[in-house]
């Protein structure tokens, strides 16, 4: 009877798999899956028949299944489970006692164990074991430049600005926690905003991504709600509280702030400012705190007190609209810190993606006097020569590339880095003009003069970006010793992956840039293509798919994927046209490096970056005169973000993933590596992030076990002279300490929530270094959301 159910069990699965086999087959796949259904069907008859041979046939079927693994991916575990978890259940299932019995005595020779099949499953199993312990996928190394412990660049005990200092390194001096004393760090204190989603009025994508400041003595740092909250840093207790009017709404595309900036009042105000305004300013918010509100609101607040500044702007307020024309409701946002350098607080914006066609917020660079507000220069892409402030009476066109990232500024050389990004709409060209400014500074890099707003040099990162390749991520400014020359560079980390080192004083490639030709046909009607495609020397551009590289954990998942992955236009490159009938774009508009950006350490020249490997689906909907003004659904009834209104198409961006909610390609999704910038070579590669706490569809809670596959990480990483790299980012809630010579994992603890923020370190007036971070979650991501800050430093 158990061998007849059995039997039964074998047949249907051989069924299903020869199913799905023969369509992967038809649509251009491997025979192999189909190869195992008749292999399947032929062991379920021969059982059925109480035939002992049922048990040769299966033992010959798993090591073909072997065999072509092997063939396939080689010895990467974690590819090895669709192709061989199924069989291999299924064969340790025949090889027991009650089932070779009855077939054996069948047969006049009664034995509770079949040689050929039992030996093979044996095999099988101290395979597997063998692989627990190996991955093929880490490239192990070490980083051998000595630190020069004489240069001050980065951090020292405050954590003065976003990036720890203007130049974006991310990188502190502080080394009182080392790589042989991080397993000591306990958690000093820990603190909670109280500012938390309301789903009936916030954006899906309600993220808590601030990286707090120390200065002044306090811990500074912004919510989702834009509240500004200062801190004891010793304690975690509240100083002040800041607290506007609740700005939530579901239609923002992005609910979030990324930290806010600082003001020390060491800087006096040029120009028009008299002697009196500035005793007024001594006795009164001669410290400030600068926040950029998702409603485009620039805020001036008493560093001390939480006080709004009433001599900036408007009491305190200006107001990031003005001369802007009609903006429609939602579509100017500020996710990112302003940058304050010398007596100015610069600010790019951010729009909505895709939301019109036409009509879009500009995306002017403004320069404001940190005292008055009064703005000091505007730097607008469709007008770059007229950098003088705009007169009341005008305002700057719409649809021009924006710069939503945190800029950076090299103060000495008076220059300020601007990154912008696309213009809406991102994937559909067909209205561009080649020679207009808008496509000169669609996603540059581009220098201009701090004090004034002048152009200085531009560098394009993306030729005719019809992907959604604006560039995210904070510039980084030091100098490098790059075979055996010293430059000052500036490096531009990519949606793409390319990490572009350039000379920040004249724009020019330090690292050799070659053009890659890429396909220049396809698209839709009117589409036009760059014939050609950046790519720096150094890059983690990730290795193009093919079918072997599709995922999932049983065949019959992996299978859909790799009948999907025949069925969308795939050029093996990150450049293949958007269609209508679907386009698999590789690395996705999340991108290989996002607002994360990487972290350096300049005194070893020692870069450290966190590349997300992640494919997404791009699909063109043809918009008519009927649908112009009209929401589109997906078949799940869901709508598009990208609606690309009065628009040629609407764009459908979605992850390349199974039903199970799982990335279509192979692990790892997330890495860490380790760059000398002295050669522009990789030393060391890893994993990161486990299967912890994922949401799957498949089960009613978070994933339990903890598997390090290597998850995707959306945040950015602190490097320390402790040679220590700290990073969350992960979708599985830890946060994380690395030693940044080898990338070997040091440390780790869970938090309640998901760590999508860059931690930041400062040394308390109790001569204790200390590591912040904020675990708020991410709601596209899916991690838990929270409201906590929390600070470690060494147990005494």
């Amino acid at each position: 009877m158990i061998n007849k159910f059995t039997s039964v069990v074998i047949a249907l699965v051989g069924l299903a798999m020869l199913y799905m086999g023969s369509q992967l087959l038809l649509a251009g796949g491997t025979p192999f899956y189909a190869i195992i259904a008749v292999g399947l069907l032929i062991t379920a008859i021969a059982l059925f028949r109480k035939k002992a041979i049922a048990l040769t046939i299966y033992a010959i079927l798993m090591w073909l299944v072997l065999a072509w693994t092997v063939f396939e991916v080689g010895f990467d575990k974690w590819q090895w489970i669709p192709r061989g978890d199924l069989i291999g259940l299924i064969g340790l299932w025949l090889a027991l006692p009650w089932v070779v019995r009855p077939l054996t005595r069948a047969g006049g020779h009664e034995r509770r164990f079949h040689p050929l099949l039992g030996g093979t499953v044996a095999v099988m199993i101290v395979i597997v074991i063998g692989l627990m312990f190996y991955d093929p996928f880490p490239q192990p190394g070490t980083i051998t430049t000595p630190r020069n412990s004489a240069l001050i660049d980065g951090a020292g005990e405050e954590w003065a600005a976003y990036g720890g200092t203007d130049s974006g390194l991310r990188f502190s001096r502080l080394n009182q926690i080392t790589k042989d004393n991080v397993g000591d760090l306990e958690v000093a204190w820990t603190y909670h905003t109280g500012d938390l989603r309301d789903a009936a009025k916030d954006a899906s994508e309600y993220t808590f991504e601030a990286t707090p400041l120390k200065v002044n003595n306090t811990l500074y740092f912004c919510t989702p709600h834009d509240e500004v909250h200062a801190l004891n840093p010793e304690t975690g207790a509240v100083k002040w509280k800041y607290q506007p009017t609740n700005n939530g709404s579901l239609m923002w595309q992005h609910q979030t702030c990324r930290g806010v900036s600082y003001w020390d009042g060491s800087v006096q105000p040029q120009g028009a400012e008299t002697a009196q305004a500035q005793v007024a300013t001594a006795a009164a918010c001669r410290k400030r705190i600068f926040n950029a509100s998702i409603d485009a609101k620039l805020i001036a607040l008493d560093a001390d007190t939480g006080k709004l500044c009433e001599d900036f702007g408007n009491r305190g307020v200006v107001d990031l609209h003005t001369s802007m024309g009609e903006v429609r409701p939602n579509a100017l946002m500020q996710t990112s810190a302003p940058l304050v350098a010398g007596n100015l607080v610069i600010v790019g914006g951010a729009a909505m993606d895709n939301g019109y066609s036409s009509g879009n917020p500009s995306g002017v660079i403004r320069a404001y006097d940190v005292q008055s507000g009064r703005l000091v220069w505007n730097f607008d892409p469709a007008n770059p020569e007229n950098t003088q402030p705009i007169a009341a009476d005008q305002q700057y066109p719409h649809d021009s590339p924006l710069a939503w990232a945190t800029l950076s500024a090299d103060v000495k050389n008076g220059l300020v880095y601007v990154p912008f990004g696309n213009a809406a709409p991102d994937e559909v060209g067909i209205e561009r003009q080649p020679e207009s400014n808008t496509e000169k500074f669609r996603d540059t890099l581009v220098a201009l003069d701090l004090h004034t707003g002048a152009f200085k040099w531009r560098f394009q990162s993306s030729h005719n970006d019809l992907w959604d390749r604006d560039n995210p991520s904070q510039p980084s400014i030091l100098d490098i010793d790059y075979q055996g020359q010293k430059q000052p560079v500036v490096i531009l980390p990519t949606k793409t992956g390319n990490l572009f080192v350039l000379n920040r004083l004249t724009g020019q490639p330090v690292y050799p840039v070659n053009q890659q030709e890429v396909s220049t046909s396809g698209g839709v009607t009117g589409q036009s293509f760059a014939a050609s495609q950046p790519v720096s020397a150094l890059n983690f551009i990730p290795k193009a798919l093919d079918e072997k590289a599709m995922w999932g954990i049983s065949p019959f998942d992996q299978m859909a994927c790799r009948i999907e992955f025949h069925s969308l236009r795939y050029d093996g490159n990150p450049w293949t046209p958007p269609t209508e009938s679907g386009t698999l774009v590789f690395p996705g508009n999340i991108g290989v490096f996002n607002w994360g950006s990487v972290a350096i350490d300049p005194q070893r020249q020692l870069l450290i970056a966190s590349p997300v490997r992640l494919p997404y689906k791009y699909n063109l909907i043809k918009r008519t005169p009927q649908t112009a003004e009209k929401r589109l659904f997906t078949k799940e009834n869901t709508p598009f973000w990208n609606e690309n209104y009065q628009g040629d198409y609407a764009i459908n961006i979605q992850r390349f993933a199974s039903s199970l909610g799982i990335p279509c390609i192979a692990p790892p999704w997330g890495q860490l590596a380790g760059v000398d910038l002295t050669t522009g070579k990789t030393r060391w590669l890893r994993r990161v992030g486990s299967t912890k706490n994922l949401k799957t569809t498949f089960l009613p809670g978070p994933f339990p076990i903890g598997f390090p596959m290597g998850m995707v990480a959306h945040g950015g990483q602190l490097v320390t002279a402790g040679d220590l790299v700290f990073h969350g980012a992960t979708a599985d809630n830890f946060f994380r300490a690395y030693d940044s010579t080898t990338g070997e994992l040091l440390w780790q603890q869970e938090l309640a929530a998901g760590v999508q923020a860059t931690a930041a370190t400062y040394m308390g007036s109790d001569q204790r270094q200390y590591v912040v971070v904020a675990a708020g979650g991410h709601g596209s991501l899916g991690t838990t959301l929270g409201d906590s800050v929390v600070a470690y430093r060494l147990k005494k």
